[in-house]
């Protein structure tokens, strides 16, 4: 299952990369993060975060690890529990005016017994992905003043 939204921002490339490379941020501009922590690294390669959320009126937890940082154009990251493995991937581009053009995109791959009913979940994964883009978008626009 795979989640894909683009945003686009007059907030520069730099400053949404730096935002955004810090995924503790996640409880800025993700509504269902209700925590995320940095367990281990600097923020770069290898970096493990902590992340709880709210999926379906429960609380989830997983572990993220930093996979790929190139500077001002991609952030991936790699999370896991014991039903789910997602692979975050944010890729930034300079966009026309001078602001950023953000495409994030969250592939799913189910374990276990989750795998049979995550076929179901698509619309709660398709607003989970609505309630991203938005609050990406406010949070992108703040920094852009």
């Amino acid at each position: 299952m795979e989640i894909e939204r683009t945003v686009t921002t007059s907030a520069p490339v730099e400053v949404v990369f730096g935002y955004l490379a810090d995924f503790t941020t996640s409880t800025e501009w993700d509504p269902g993060t209700i925590r995320t922590i940095r367990v281990s690294g600097d923020g770069g390669v290898g970096t493990t975060y902590h992340n709880t959320s709210r999926f379906l009126g429960r609380q989830t937890e997983l572990t993220y690890v930093v996979e790929q940082l190139v500077p001002a154009s991609v952030i991936r990251l790699r999370g896991e529990n014991a039903t789910v493995i997602a692979h975050d991937t944010m890729t930034l581009a300079a966009g026309s005016s001078g602001g950023t053009v953000l495409t994030y995109r969250a592939a799913f791959s189910f374990q276990g017994l989750a795998r049979f009913v995550a076929p179901l979940l698509r619309p709660a994964f398709r607003r989970l992905g609505d309630d991203a883009e938005h609050g990406l978008r406010a949070a992108l626009d703040r920094l852009a003043t």
